[in-house]
This record gives structure tokens, C-alpha cells and sequence, in this order.
């Protein structure tokens, strides 16, 4: 009998292709396919495409590492903005010239009514 004959008389053997599929997904599970040549011979091929996948991932976690120091850092500057506007604010309405008039009276010191002059002297040519 000829293979197209056998094919026909039996419809459930498996073609060629489909059994080289499955032979070849076998020989995966079994680990086979790691004694043959052609992963041998580029096997330092393999370990720098491994390389370079941990090389991704780990490039990733420090990424992530990196965006979190980013962001806890913006929220302490945040943070410290607040509380420098806080206390400029503060320091502003204790420093007004009301408040300060009104510290000076118990020192008893008053406020001047007059403008202040400076005096400058023109330097002598000798």
C-alpha cells in the first residue's frame, strides 16, 4: 500500500505535519531539543538574550524604584512650600506697622512723623 492509500483507509493516523508538531512539542517537554546542535552551538547566543531579559526586568524595578523617590519627594517639597507660605503669612502680620507701633508704646518709643534725611559729604580734593 502507498502512504496516500494507508492515509485513506485509516482517517484517524495523524498526517506528517501534525506529528511533527507533536514531536517536536514532545521533544520541548522531554528536553531533547537542549542535546541537539543547533542549541548547543549558540547556546552563548541564548545566555546573552537571558542576560539582556534580567537586564529588562531589573531595569524596570528601578524604574519604579526611582518614580516612587520621585513622587515622595515632590509631596515633601509640596509640604515645605506649605509651610514656608505659612509662616511667611505669619511673620507678615506680626511685622505690620500697627502691631509694631503698638509693641514699641510699652518700650515707649514712638514712631518718627518726620521723613529721615541722610546727610552725605562730598570727599575734599587735596
Amino acid at each position: 500500500m502507498s502512504k496516500q492509500e494507508n492515509n485513506l483507509s485509516n482517517p484517524f493516523q495523524e498526517t506528517g505535519k501534525a506529528k511533527t508538531k507533536s514531536n517536536a512539542f514532545a521533544q520541548i517537554l522531554n528536553g531533547e531539543f537542549l542535546t541537539k546542535s543547533f542549541v548547543l552551538n549558540n547556546l552563548p547566543f541564548i545566555f546573552f538574550g537571558l542576560f539582556l531579559l534580567i537586564l529588562f526586568v531589573a531595569k524596570g524595578y528601578y524604574v519604579k524604584q526611582i518614580k516612587d523617590e520621585i513622587r515622595s519627594t515632590q509631596v515633601e517639597i509640596d509640604q515645605n512650600a506649605a509651610d514656608f507660605l505659612e509662616v511667611k503669612t505669619i511673620f507678615e502680620s506680626e511685622t505690620r506697622r500697627q502691631n509694631l507701633i503698638e509693641r514699641l508704646k510699652e518700650r515707649e518709643l514712638k514712631e518718627s512723623l518726620n521723613a529721615t534725611k541722610v546727610i552725605r559729604l562730598k570727599p575734599s580734593s587735596k
